[in-house]
């Protein structure tokens, strides 16, 4: 006899990528920064005052929000903090969309998207990719709100911000959430810029890629202040004190560091480059990447991350019709890819022995 609801029946759950035990693996397969943290994120966190732990955590997240105010040069009554990104477009979905039909999505995008879709009643509409996995704009228009992540994953490619604008103008009667995940490793303009000019604009960002906070869970958004409020409406109805005090802490330290936030994304940049070439020279066929990732298309890509997985490097790999080509792999250190290419080269030897 099964005590689930039907609706908890009927739903197909996200698949996170593994998160190996032991030690001794590459792991290359949840977008993690393979750098650590600022300095001040752990000075901040060894300092922290642990009696206060006692008391509820400030559920206005007040020092983080004065933090991005800073950073990023935006009101603060127009910043939303939560208990990761996942958790602030959970709410939004709710806040935003819930029993509204013809909300759309591309079809090749975040996995949680179609989930939560089906938790909170959402008719999404997927728009198919272009044939090079880019959005067209012009397939964005005329509905109640449009959800897309910029860069979009796990394709790493990036609107540029005159198309934001332009699905923001096609689409005056819902919210157009942009997910910017991967945002500080693209050489596109953010759509925080536009927030001011449309009250349909959220902006949705994350600390765990580009501020190497994952393990903190930590997420905001920023939008005008009706869609913030709406927000806080759904979270107080769930949880009023979704921030503990030492991620607010440590998140407001991380998005101050200015400096090592350049430093670090930099790092990954000039990786992602080196890969890619290697990659291409290889014979493969990688998509221009905007994020901390790489989408490279592998003729055998299921024996290849079998290849991989065996070496004890993981990447994602999904066995679906559109994807079943493609492997997405993060950007590690530099040593960590020059030991993926290696395995890779490896892979391509042993093939060509077999057929020689």
């Amino acid at each position: 006899m099964s005590f689930l609801s039907e609706k908890a029946r009927r739903l197909t759950p996200y698949v996170a990528g593994l998160q190996p035990k032991e030690s001794g693996w590459i792991k290359l397969n949840t977008n993690e920064n393979p750098y650590p943290p600022s300095p001040r994120v752990i000075e901040v966190i060894k300092n922290a005052d642990i009696e206060k732990l006692r008391f509820y955590p400030d559920g206005e997240s007040g020092v983080l929000k004065t933090a991005i105010a800073g950073a990023l040069v935006i009101g603060e009554g127009k910043i939303f903090c939560a208990n990761s990104s996942d958790e602030v477009l959970a709410l939004a979905f709710q806040a935003f969309f819930s029993g509204k039909k013809n909300v759309l999505t591309p079809n090749i995008s975040y996995g949680f998207y179609p989930v939560w879709g089906e938790i909170y009643d959402v008719g999404l509409e997927f728009v198919a990719l272009r044939e090079d996995f880019s959005i067209n704009p012009d397939d964005c228009k005329s509905s109640n709100g449009v959800v897309i992540a910029n860069p979009n994953a796990p394709t790493s490619l990036a609107l540029e911000l005159s198309d934001i604008e332009k699905i923001l103008k096609q689409n005056p009667n819902g919210v157009v959430l942009i997910d910017e995940a991967y945002i500080d490793f693209a050489q596109v303009e953010s759509a925080v810029s536009l927030i001011d000019s449309y009250e349909n604009l959220l902006v949705v960002r994350t600390f765990s890629k580009s501020h190497s906070l994952a393990g903190l869970r930590v997420g905001y958004a920023m939008g005008q202040t009706a869609l913030i409020d709406g927000l806080c409406r759904i979270r107080d109805a769930f949880n009023s004190y979704p921030l503990d005090m030492l991620a607010q802490n440590g998140a407001a330290a991380a998005i101050s560091d200015t400096d090592y936030l350049k430093e670090t994304s930099s790092r990954v940049i000039s990786t992602r480059k080196k890969t890619i070439e290697i990659l291409t020279n290889l014979g493969f066929y990688v998509l221009p990447s905007q994020a901390n990732f790489i989408f490279m298309k592998a003729g055998n890509a299921q024996k290849l991350y079998s290849f991989l997985l065996e070496n004890k490097i993981l990447v994602r790999f999904w066995n679906k019709p559109i994807l079943k080509d493609f492997l997405r792999v993060s950007i590690g250190t530099d040593d960590e890819m020059e030991v993926f290419c290696e395995c890779v080269k490896r892979f391509l030897n042993e093939k060509q022995e077999k057929h020689s």
